[in-house]
């Protein structure tokens, strides 16, 4: 497992909001299901001392801290305090940081994520769906129905195609050691770089999926970085240049950045592209045939 596992406590900012209190529910559900610890706390300025879903609220991360052992938080405050929630959580020394909330403003990103690496805690997203370990921990908004406990790891910066690969994985009896959205905003935290390093050194993991798009050049920085065996599947062949997608991150200018081209320099780099999603499984299978 990476970033987290059964054991690891969870915090949500923004717990009394709407988004908050019904994934809190499903994450503790989860969290029961596999017998872990799920989410311990909950916080929300001002509301101190309710309840959601028999988890206690705080009005601040140090007062949750004091109370319970956290080693990881999901945040769902609005956009425009996203960048504190990140600053606060990591002044408080939570070691891992999953930003759901989606149109922060890049300056805010940029200036919370970079505080959050001189304490050394990993931020993952902002707007991104999270991570799940089958059989371990979800945390974030990620359909558990869909996942099956196994040695592949999956990366992606999209949510949708996500579930549609996890989909296809398990339908096909290949189960998933972690999967991890890293978001689509110009501005991470996690890079394809970082989760493939978490994944080089996680026993359980054996092959990884990396999802991308089109915009930047992440995908080909991460499959350069890692001897792990890679599956590749780029989305946006049809997408035209020079306009903005649906992430903020995903728009193709001067000839790089499209997914012609992510595919064919992966393809020099010796990562197998698939081109459609339910190629995927049959890939898979070959790469374990190729490095059994």
């Amino acid at each position: 497992m990476i970033y987290g596992d059964r054991n690891t406590g969870i915090l949500v900012q923004g717990a009394t909001g709407r988004q908050g209190e019904f994934h809190i529910g499903l994450m503790n559900t989860y969290a029961r299901q596999v017998g872990g610890k799920g989410v311990v706390a909950g916080v929300t300025p001002g509301k101190g001392g309710q309840q959601v879903h028999g988890v206690q609220v705080y009005n601040t991360v140090k007062e949750a801290m004091r109370d319970h052992d956290i080693g990881a938080s999901v945040i769902f405050v609005p956009a425009s305090a996203a960048g504190d929630a990140i600053m606060e959580e990591a002044n408080a020394g939570i070691e891992t940081i999953v930003c759901i909330t989606e149109h922060i403003a890049v300056h805010d990103t940029m200036t919370a994520i970079s505080y959050a690496r001189t304490d050394g805690c990993r931020v993952i997203g902002p707007n991104c769906p999270g991570l799940l370990s089958p059989g371990e921990v979800k945390m974030g908004i990620m359909p558990a129905a869909l996942f099956s406990r196994g040695n592949v790891g999956v990366i992606s910066r999209s949510g949708t195609l996500t579930y549609e690969v996890v989909d296809e994985l398990t339908r096909a009896g290949i189960g998933q050691s972690t999967v991890l959205g890293i978001g689509g905003d110009p501005v991470i935290g996690q890079t394809f770089v970082d989760v493939l390093e978490e994944f080089a050194n996680d026993p359980q993991t054996k092959a990884v999926v990396l999802i991308g798009e089109v915009g930047g050049n992440l995908e080909e920085e991460g499959a350069k970085s890692t001897d792990l065996p890679i599956v590749s599947y780029i989305a946006g062949v049809s997408a035209p240049p020079d306009k903005r997608m649906g992430h903020a991150g995903a728009i193709v200018e001067g000839g790089e950045g499209d997914a012609r081209s992510k595919i064919a320099r992966l393809r020099k780099q010796g990562v197998p592209v698939a081109s459609r999603v339910s190629e995927i499984p049959d890939m898979i299978r070959d790469l374990f045939r190729c490095h059994c």
